[in-house]
């Protein structure tokens, strides 16, 4: 096993590294190790949120893995936190920075450490793209290990999810249901552990990290409470193992292939806008040039075919009770809309791995064919103009050909606490464009999700027939006519920085643009002795963060190489 160690030698071998040897005795190896590879166990574990709680269960299971391999596991912990604890206050300030803060100390102990491959566990949001970012960023052989999905709630035979709990508050603001209503729908929706149970951000990213190659093949869909899991787990210490032997590296697996195969999924399950913005910052790290362009391209060619919540009926349980992606990307190959020979961390190929497991066809209920899809174009579409010249982003997954265009009125909020008072004080009339700015990755900073003003709008009654325009981003579990990710951002001197109330604004996602309908020189006249206010968080992790951050169309990414 020697000839595996590509950087642990630096810690084993040789007179002057018996002080490192000494410290390794201390936490368990011993003369029979010396020669094995050294496999970092990266775990985002903790009690904070359930997303990540089976996480240390699934790290056993990785190291058994490992040791069966031949390899000598070391695991570690970073942080993660919780979106949906997160969600409405001030905390969301926190958690894009996570995913940077996860990437970089990812690195920073692999590096340390001279280890010589990794199994990245991860189970939220952000943890599951931060884990990716390290990976591409170390180049060692690496295999990314889902959490799994909460399953469902249940209340008055309805099923229940995160998101219903927020349009509940909506609801109850708007008097349709009571106080004990809400209080039950609260104690049923998160009824075991793991990640949130719809098409929303981690699930989403999930399904990337199969179609990317870097997951075991039908890893993305088990619950969390599923003994599967522990098996993808052992599967994926051993994976590693074999990769080191093979010599393939995240460098072979993330192509520009690669990145389009995880486009399409995203489209094709009506997947998360914030796949977008990660994607991205994932692509940034690997080295890949992928832009916006792309999204709009592929989008163009794969339609969306997975009825999934939150603009669809099921969740990510029933997905996997029907032969969870695989049976999308199966399907999508079979048509030609999948790069079948990227390689992926088995050593094989996307087409070999479909070819081994032989998923079902879509069942037509979950999963629709091609022949009969939900949208004939993807879920998530990147519109420009002239209030977002370097892009936005939006979901259709869920609206109707006829919700796709949208013109009315600008109600502008400088931050999304005034936008959510008024949403339930009752105030916002049908046919308006909620526009809330200065939200963005500098701005915000940190770009934060608003579940609690979409979940709020949609409970109020106001989900249909208004929209919502932001530099922020916005929640997976989002549904309506919410557009993100508007770039340049408000604090950057952005025309959404300069819109003022009543301006008309227009957007069309049939012909990919949102547009301001002021002229010009009424613009100009605006800007005249504008000045971007104060940074909220000049110190701290915030403050590092706003001086690195790039804008949302780069992924909001903090290394600059």
């Amino acid at each position: 096993m020697a000839e595996l160690k590509l950087r642990s030698h630096d810690v084993t071998t040789g007179m002057q590294k018996a002080g490192a040897r000494a410290m390794l005795r201390a936490v368990g190896m011993t003369d029979a190790d010396w020669d094995k590879p050294q496999i970092g166990v990266a775990s985002s574990w903790n009690e904070v949120t359930p997303c990540n709680l089976s996480l240390d269960r699934l790290a056993d299971a990785a190291k058994e893995g490992v040791r069966a391999a031949g390899g000598y596991p070391l695991e570690f912990c970073t942080i993660s936190v919780s979106d949906g604890i997160s969600m409405g206050h001030d905390g969301m300030h926190a958690s894009l920075v996570s995913r940077e803060v996860i990437c970089d100390s990812v690195e920073t102990v692999v590096y340390a450490e001279r280890m010589d491959g990794l199994v990245a566990l991860a189970g939220c949001d952000k943890s599951i793209p931060g884990m990716m970012m390290a990976t591409a960023r170390l180049d060692l052989p690496a295999v990314l290990v889902y959490a799994g999905s909460i399953l469902p709630g249940h209340h008055n035979g309805r099923t229940l999810d995160i998101t219903s709990v927020f349009e509940a508050i909506g609801s109850c603001a708007a008097g349709t249901i009571t106080a004990n209503e809400l209080g039950e729908i609260e104690r049923k929706a998160c009824p075991t552990e793991g990640a949130c149970a719809g098409m929303f951000t981690a699930n989403t990213m999930a399904a990337v990290g199969e179609a990317l190659g870097l997951s075991l093949p039908g890893s993305a869909s088990p619950p969390a409470v599923d003994r599967r899991r522990d098996d993808d787990s052992r599967a994926a210490g051993r994976a590693v193992i074999e990769l080191l032997r093979a010599g393939i590296h995240p460098h072979h697996i993330l192509t520009k292939a690669a990145f389009e195969n995880a486009i399409a999924v995203v489209n094709a399950l009506g997947g998360s806008t914030n796949s977008v913005l990660h994607l991205l910052a994932l692509a940034h790290e690997a080295r890949v040039e992928l832009d916006l362009d792309d999204f709009n391209r592929v989008a163009s060619r794969v339609p969306h075919i997975a009825d999934m919540t939150p603009g669809g009926k099921f969740h990510m349980t029933d997905l996997d009770r029907v032969g969870g992606v695989t049976v999308v990307l199966q399907h999508l190959l079979g048509a030609g809309l999948l790069h079948g020979d990227c390689v992926t961390v088995t050593g094989k190929t996307m087409a070999e791995n479909l070819a081994a497991i032989d998923p079902p066809a879509p069942d037509g209920v979950v999963v629709h064919s091609l022949d009969a899809p939900i949208h004939p174009e993807g879920g998530i579409n990147v519109l420009t103009g002239s209030l977002a010249p370097r892009g936005s982003v939006v979901k259709v997954a869920g609206l109707t050909h006829d919700q796709l265009a949208f013109e009315g009125p600008a109600r502008v909020f400088e931050r999304e606490e005034q936008a959510l008072d008024a949403i339930l004080a009752g105030s916002i009339e049908a046919g308006t464009v909620l526009l809330i700015r200065y939200e963005g990755p500098k701005g915000g900073p940190g770009m934060r999700e608003m579940l609690a003003v979409t979940g709020a709008l949609k409970g109020a009654g106001r989900g249909a027939d208004c929209a919502l325009v932001t530099d922020g981003r916005f929640s997976g579990g989002t549904w309506g006519f919410c557009i993100g990710h508007v770039a340049p951002e408000a604090v950057d001197g952005g025309p959404i920085a300069f819109v003022r109330d009543g301006d008309r604004v227009r957007i069309d996602v049939h012909e990919k643009r949102l547009d301001l309908l002021v002229d010009d020189a009424e613009l100009a006249a605006r800007r005249e002795g504008w000045a971007p206010p104060e940074p909220r968080h000049p110190g701290g992790v915030f403050g590092k963060y706003v001086r690195l951050v790039s804008g949302a169309e780069r992924g909001a990414v903090t290394n600059p190489a």
